[in-house]
């Protein structure tokens, strides 16, 4: 098994410097980072690009991996390289804006990604089996009014049933706005550890 030895952190945000969601998930990966020196980061902003499901990706991914060809294997680089990413995190930190309810196109695109058979689950006699192991996720929700657990939101629901299904069912749901980005740091970091349950190195 891979070393599990870092915080994967995934942005989908269309927003940059006035992202809510953006500047949560950095402060969270930061606590991450100053509990364990070991620990490495690796981050993923969808908005440099993440492909979405063709007609050849879905052939080359049904396609039994002794028997891909070179461009069957290409046509996969980008996705195995997101599982890769996956497989190496022990914490993953994802930003998900609500859009219309639910999540961006460009975070459903990366679920898509990694949402691979005989790789991230598998089909047994008795249902389906998450191969993503010992990941602890965390989730934040930028609103924008939407309350959070909600009816209307169909964000967290979705993430957590998507995580669950590839093996990590150890998933917190933060709501963005529980975190006061105004507040000095001292308050910051006491909200932090309140949702997400870590202190800081000393």
């Amino acid at each position: 098994m891979k070393s599990k030895n870092s915080v994967l952190k995934v942005n989908s945000s269309s927003r940059f410097a006035d992202s809510i969601s953006r500047q949560v998930t950095q402060l969270i990966s930061d606590r991450l980072l100053s509990v364990d020196a070991d620990l490495t980061l690796i981050d993923r902003d969808l908005t440099t690009g993440v492909n979405f499901i063709t007609e050849d990706w879905i052939g080359a991914n049904f396609t039994d991996v002794s028997e891909r060809s070179a461009e069957q294997t290409a046509v996969l680089a980008d996705s195995t390289e997101l599982v890769d990413e996956l497989f190496a995190a022990q914490y993953l930190v994802i930003g998900a804006p609500m859009y219309n309810f639910s999540i961006p196109a460009l975070l459903k695109a990366w679920f898509d990604q990694i949402a691979r058979a005989k790789l991230t689950f598998e089909y047994t006699d008795t249902g389906p089996r998450g191969l993503v192991e010992g990941v602890k996720a965390y989730v934040v929700i930028a609103s924008g009014g939407v309350t959070v657990g909600s009816e209307y939101d169909f964000s967290s629901k979705y993430v957590q049933q998507v995580l669950g299904f590839i093996g990590i069912s150890d998933v917190t749901i933060i709501d963005a706005s529980k975190i006061d980005l105004a507040a000095g740091d001292a308050v910051i970091q006491q909200q932090l550890s309140a949702v997400i349950g870590l202190e800081k190195a000393a």
